[in-house]
């Protein structure tokens, strides 16, 4: 009811017939017509169940393998992590030193616990020692990365996890539509460059201004 009162008040004051009336309009209408152009595609162009297994299975490759659940202390010169590492084998606790020496704040008040993680997510010197660690070890030497000097300690290994495909079938095809529609996207502007008015106009908005006398 309101609208329709709002709405005629307009007319009233001939705001139809306004240039920003009208551009609006048209930057509505042009909206409009996309939008229902990317759904039709959708729905034409569906991911079958068979298509997102496929891909879910190709994820799952990558995926699978053993995850490290490791505790470290990062400090800053050698010295300091071979005390450390002579305090630890002298009977103090990794969880303790590594709250209380460790500069990796987000780890450190978790007892040095980096939880579980593939070795890849680890750059390649920390991902080296830890994967030559068997459960329950510690490095005995410090392991030199960017960050600077690392004690690590292996709580435990498992395969990695993955949930099941009918958990992530739903995101999968998600993911899989959005990049079928991209590459439509993709498609319609690279027609458009073959296309002359389209092609003629690009070429006319790319071209330099005249220099000014």
């Amino acid at each position: 009811m309101l609208c329709e009162i709002f709405a005629q008040e307009a007319e009233k004051q001939g705001i139809p017939a306004s240039a920003d009336y009208k551009a609006q309009l048209d930057l509505v209408r042009q909206t409009v017509l996309i939008n229902t152009l990317f759904q039709n595609f959708i729905k034409s162009h569906p991911v079958t169940d068979a298509e997102a297994k496929t891909e879910y299975d190709q994820i799952k490759a990558e995926q699978t393998g053993l995850e490290y659940h490791a505790r470290h202390i990062l400090v800053d010169s050698e010295d300091e992590a071979k005390k450390l590492i002579a305090q630890i084998k002298a009977g103090s606790k990794f969880e303790d030193i590594a709250k209380k020496s460790s500069k990796d704040t987000g780890s450190a008040e978790n007892g040095g616990d980096l939880d579980w993680a593939k070795p890849a997510s680890y750059v390649p010197e920390f991902s080296t020692a830890l994967q030559a660690l068997k459960k329950g070890q510690m490095t005995e030497t410090p392991v030199k990365t960017q960050f600077g000097y690392h004690i690590i300690k292996l709580e435990d290994t498992r395969t990695a996890q993955f949930p099941s495909f009918e958990e992530v079938k739903d995101k999968v095809k998600q993911q899989m539509e959005q990049v079928k529609l991209q590459e439509y996207q993709e498609s319609l502007r690279k027609a458009a460059k073959t296309d002359y008015k389209f092609a003629n106009e690009q070429q006319q908005q790319q071209a330099p201004a005249p220099a000014k006398k």
